[in-house]
């Protein structure tokens, strides 16, 4: 990088400190964490997609379909439950869920069971999002670190530090506003990489002399269980359909941005768009991984620029496999993009990092702060409830930064780490919330032990959390099962006790009465979304032919 490069890096991050002190005006804890309930479905829809599609998606997507021992097209399996599950959550867990005025959506599980379900699921939660962000902020860090030369250490605290003071000053609407800005940014430099990769690789000899034809394929019949059988069709779309409702519908960081909505229409257009545009943003990603990774085989100067980087900064990765395919997109920016480009792209990278970071730190706040200071009859006032918040935005802040020098170590790339921690507990999470929507029968003894029980289950056979704590248990269960396993023993667990705690009273007087009407069922959001399901099948069938 030039002095044309960190101009532009630092042009962005003023900006954005701006832009929180623009917005830091809240008067109350509904402006401070959903807005006001004043926003549209345009930025909610960016600030939903530049949440889950951030950094990580940028590198490592990339990397596993261009670089990873075993990876390819069949990323895009990963998308495949995607519209399926939007048109769960747009009819079944949302529309109760805004109804009930709630901030923190785990107080509508206290309103059904009782204030130790809502304190279990919320420490579930805040555990797991704190977990996630920890590898994403590590991301971001190894990036830097790569691209900049500098000390990991301070690689974290740039972009650590920048989104605490705008998420701090700002709230939920420099957050989305923030997420809709840099969701924009990600985008562009996803389309400058693709188009250089493109150049680059036809220079080189042709995209179809770079690769391994076996990288092509997308759908794969295995299931799942057993040593190398990852993402099968089966295990992707059960598996991933429980993921993604759980992820939308019942993650307060997700879920925060619907119930800053105007209304339930605007949620209705915001989750069709999440399902029409994100399997062509990560098709993009895969793309841009098929030109990249030609380009390391087509050119061995690329390859060897990525083994020296992961000698020097990955010395365990490199003894293990000789590179980290993680490097692939930084080291391409910085060898083949003209400067200014690699500041856009720098700016690009970091914009992704920073919406999921103020995302993850706003809904760990509002979480925190409801289910922990303003539960129960005795409401904090207002003006100490914003200090409170205020305070966990730079609480959440630091325990972000904590939780990233966890996985330093870790041979996966970083994609599949994030949502293999996930997986553990997003079963659960939507069990919970689906009993206390339509179930009258279990009570809140049966449901806590639900939760429990299957999270420490996951946790035992999570392949993940066995390499990062350093265990084997001898079975192979690909991770993204462990949402349907923490579904299936929630839901056992919690009516089986339920039924043998009978004289515990099943509370459900202050829940909102819900009925799924047949006009919502018959609508044409639905018809769109099952179109679409259908379309990006026939077309993932048909990918080893179109680029052959």
């Amino acid at each position: 990088m030039n002095w044309l490069d960190y101009t532009i890096v630092l042009l962005y991050i003023v900006f954005f400190l701006g832009m929180g002190n623009f917005f830091k005006n809240n008067k109350d804890s509904t402006d401070y964490f959903l807005g006001g309930r004043s926003m549209g479905w345009f930025p909610l829809s960016l600030s939903t997609m530049a949440t889950q599609l951030s950094a990580i998606s940028f590198i490592s997507a990339p990397a596993f379909v261009g670089l990873k021992l075993g990876g390819g097209m069949k990323w895009l399996t990963f998308e495949f439950a995607v519209p399926l599950a939007m048109i769960c959550i747009m009819l079944f867990v949302i529309p109760p869920l805004f109804r009930s005025g709630v901030v923190s959506i785990y107080e509508y599980v206290e309103k059904r069971f009782s204030p130790s379900t809502r304190l279990i699921l919320s420490i579930v939660f805040q555990i797991s999002r704190a977990l996630g962000t920890g590898v994403m902020v590590y991301t971001i860090a190894m990036i830097l670190q790569a691209v900049l030369d500098i000390d990991y250490i301070y690689t974290i605290l740039i972009i650590s530090v920048i989104t605490i003071i705008y998420s701090w000053q700002g709230g939920m609407k420099a957050v989305v506003w923030g997420d809709a800005i840099q969701m924009i940014l990600l985008f562009g430099g996803l389309v400058v990489c693709l188009i250089y990769g493109w150049y680059l690789v036809e220079e080189a000899g042709g995209l179809t002399n770079g690769f391994a034809t076996e990288r092509l394929q997308v759908i794969d019949l295995n299931l799942g269980i057993g040593p190398d059988q990852e993402y099968g069709l089966w295990p992707m779309l059960i598996g991933g359909f429980f993921l993604y409702v759980s992820y939308y519908g019942c993650d307060q960081t997700q879920a925060q941005r619907m119930l800053s909505a105007k209304n339930e229409k605007t949620i209705r257009q915001l989750l069709l768009a999440n399902g029409l545009l994100r399997f062509p943003v990560v098709l993009i990603y895969c793309i841009m991984g098929l030109f990249v990774g030609a380009l390391v085989t087509l050119n061995p100067d690329f390859m060897a620029e990525i083994a020296s980087t992961t000698q020097k900064h990955f010395p365990q990765d490199f003894a293990s496999t000789g590179y980290k395919a993680d490097l692939m997109i930084p080291v391409f920016i910085t060898k083949y993009l003209p400067h200014g480009m690699i500041g856009l792209l720098m700016v690009a990278i970091m914009s992704a990092a920073m919406s999921s970071l103020s995302s993850t730190v706003n809904s760990l706040s509002a979480v925190s702060v409801e289910d922990f200071f303003n539960r129960g009859k005795k409401k904090l006032e207002q003006a100490r409830y914003m200090r409170i918040s205020k305070l966990a935005v730079v609480f959440w802040g630091v325990v972000c930064i904590a939780f990233s020098f966890l996985f330093g170590g870790s041979k996966s790339t970083v994609i599949e780490i994030i949502n293999a921690i996930g997986s553990v507990f997003y079963g659960p999470v939507l069990v919970t919330f689906i009993l206390a929507i339509f179930s009258k029968r279990v009570n809140h003894v049966g449901m806590n032990t639900g939760i429990i029980v299957a999270v420490l289950i996951n946790l035992i056979f999570s392949n993940t959390i066995q390499e990062i704590f350093n265990y084997d248990i001898g079975i192979k269960i690909f991770w993204i099962w462990l949402n349907f396993t923490g579904v299936l023993i929630s839901l056992v667990v919690a009516y089986l006790v339920s039924a043998m705690t009978k004289n515990v009273k099943v509370k459900t007087a202050d829940v909102i009465k819900f009925e799924v009407k047949k006009s919502d069922i018959f609508s044409k959001e639905v018809y769109i979304l099952v179109a679409f399901f259908v379309a990006i099948l026939i077309f993932s069938y048909f990918v080893p032919q179109i680029f052959s």
